[in-house]
């Protein structure tokens, strides 16, 4: 992801070689991967992509561990079609790449999600959870739709244009300390507005010494010094959707 001061997206970082325990299927318009669990109990969690795409083994892995979590876990493919970012592409074409892939323009393709996730899988309480990108959309989504009882937004930008703090429902914000593309003033600006106007439940993390992606992209064996704040995040994810859904 990228912001107007750092017009360079983030680097792919470790692609997982994970092969995944659901599977894809159609929902409507929009192609999905999909993870039940036997212990769902009417609970599921929608994870939106990074620029990566849909179908990246990092975004699979974690959807998968939401879901032996006690969640049925949806991935949809929020490009519709449209091919994800190329690590290797000309980076000075990011912006205008990005023009066709706006993350606050998804509510057409997440109203098909829900209606899947209520009539197929039975869910009653749904939450959402974002990484990069989608943690722009997860942003987005919680100061617009009620049904979601919780969001995690993790490394999504912030637009100090918007109204960024009238959240519907509790919201985690993960960030990393070094992360080129969200400064810390972003994160001082968010942390502001929240505390002046926001009505219900949040927190803001912000991660020493991590950077941008490090929670799904980087391998938890990568470096000693990385695991606990890798862990840590991941376990804070888990707690706050127990804790709402």
């Amino acid at each position: 992801m990228a912001n107007e001061a750092y017009p360079c997206p983030c680097d792919i970082g470790h692609r997982l070689e994970y092969g995944g325990m659901g599977h894809e299927l159609q929902v409507e318009h929009i192609k999905a991967y999909v993870t039940k669990s036997p212990v769902a109990a009417g609970k599921a969690v929608i994870v939106i992509q990074d620029i990566f795409g849909w179908q990246l083994p990092n975004t699979r892995y974690m959807a998968d561990m939401i879901a032996g979590n006690g969640y049925t876990t949806i991935v949809p493919d929020f490009f519709v079609g449209q091919e994800p970012w190329d690590p290797s592409a000309d980076w000075s074409t990011f912006p205008e790449w990005l023009k066709t892939r706006n993350a606050r323009k998804i509510d057409k393709e997440v109203d098909a999600v829900l209606r899947y996730l209520k009539e197929q899988c039975q869910a009653q309480k749904i939450g959402v959870v974002g990484f990069c990108w989608g943690g722009t959309a997860v942003h987005h989504l919680m100061m617009k739709y009620s049904e979601f009882r919780a969001g995690v937004s993790i490394y999504g930008i912030v637009k100090d244009s918007e109204d960024i703090y009238s959240l519907k429902n509790p919201t985690l914000f993960i960030f990393a300390e070094n992360d080129v593309v969200i400064p810390l003033e972003q994160v001082s600006l968010l942390t502001q507005k929240l505390k002046e106007h926001c009505k219900v439940d949040y927190q803001i993390k912000t991660f020493s010494g991590q950077t941008h992606g490090f929670v799904h992209r980087k391998r938890e064996d990568c470096s000693p010094a990385d695991k606990p704040y890798i862990d840590e995040a991941r376990r804070n994810l888990l707690e706050w959707l127990n804790k709402y859904i």
